[in-house]
């Protein structure tokens, strides 16, 4: 599945424009990797997500290509949550 399309259904980013926009700009690594929106998403991948000052890494767990809220949240599994310090 495409990078940006696992990141819209998932619900870790709300639209897939957004999604390209972000990997587009070397936001987004996967495997430690840096990823544009059409890199091929596997399950056991580790995504590294930075949303401003916030680095998200997840791994992905799932892929569902129609996913409800319900099972959304069972795509991946937060692996970590860090704030960045730019100072």
């Amino acid at each position: 599945m495409r990078l940006d399309k696992y990141l819209k259904v998932s619900r870790l980013i709300k639209r897939r424009t957004l999604a390209k926009e972000m990997s587009d700009q070397g936001r987004i690594t996967v495997n430690g990797n840096v990823a544009k929106a059409g890199t091929d998403i596997k399950v056991g991948d580790q995504l590294v997500i930075r949303f401003g000052q916030k680095l998200v890494t997840v791994k992905v767990t799932a892929l569902n290509e129609h996913a409800s809220k319900e099972n959304a949240k069972g795509m991946f599994e937060l692996i970590e949550e860090q704030k960045i310090n730019e100072d």
